[in-house]
This record gives C-alpha cells, structure tokens and sequence, in this order.
C-alpha cells in the first residue's frame, strides 16, 4: 500500500481498494457490454435505447473512473486492463450476435441487476469498515444504475 491522506488503518485501506477494483472490474466489463448493446442495436425500439444505452455507458464511465480513484487514494493501485477485466469480472459474458432492441434491453437489465449486487455488497463492506466516504461513492453508484434497472425493467413488462 502507498501513503494515504485517508487515517483509515492500512489492513482497512487494504480491504477497501480489493472491493473497489472488484467493482471497477465488473464495471468496465459492464461498460464494454453496454457499448456492444448501443453499437448492434435494431429494431423498433432503436431510437429510444441508442441513445439510452450511451447514456447508461457515459454514466458508468464516470462511476468507474471515481471508482479506481477511490482505490488509489486510499493507497491501493487500480487494475482495469482489458485482461484484467476479463479475468476478474462476475458478470456473464454478453452475446455479441444479439441485434433484436428488446433482447439487449433484457440482457443488460440482468448485467446491471448483476452489477447492482456487487454495488451492495462493497458498499455494505464499507459501512462495516467505517468508510463513509467509499459508502458513499457506492451509494451513488446504486442510486443511478437502480434507476436504470428500472427503466429497463418496465420497458420489458406488457
């Protein structure tokens, strides 16, 4: 671990930085995948998910980015490479032959309900550790993608 301005102890600051690049890894795997979505997408629904799904992808590219800062400012390192990712992601793999709109809306639905459940057990982690801070990061985290699951779950509901 490297210095921190955090007065967490280090076996606290330790644990914290591993849940963060846990998430920073399903995170950048669920950004590749909601990419894959944006890119392939056909059908009736077209107009209204493209731009939704970049939306979606714009919002988590953020989240990552603060994230695997968290981790460094605590004096962990961030991992985020492509092989890393790939390595260490608990999401499923994304079907990249999918093009039918509604079928990438249940896909990633499923991703980021996946994704949300990580989200919670790091935040729950945290809380547990007494870092608000890294709590709080999740927090927001959750708030959004939720809110995405929802928009996404009530596009599938008839």
């Amino acid at each position: 671990m490297y210095k921190s301005p955090s007065q967490l102890p280090e076996a606290t600051r330790a644990k914290l930085a591993e849940t963060l690049n846990a998430r920073l890894a399903d995170g950048l795997d669920l950004h590749s995948q909601i990419k894959v979505a944006h890119w392939n997408i056909k059908g009736p629904q077209f107009a209204a998910l493209h731009p939704l799904f970049e939306t979606f992808a714009v919002g988590l590219a953020l989240h990552n980015d603060t994230i695997a800062e968290r981790a460094v400012t605590l004096g962990g390192r961030a991992y985020g490479t492509a092989r890393h990712v790939a390595g260490n992601s608990t999401l499923p793999e994304y079907p990249q032959e999918t093009t039918r709109d509604m079928e990438h809306v249940r896909l990633l639905a499923e991703r980021i309900l996946k994704y949300l459940e990580g989200a919670r057990a790091s935040r729950a982690l945290a809380e547990e550790l007494a870092d608000t801070d890294t709590a709080d990061v999740f927090t927001q985290v959750i708030t959004e993608f939720e809110k995405h699951a929802w928009f996404l779950g009530a596009s599938l509901e008839s």
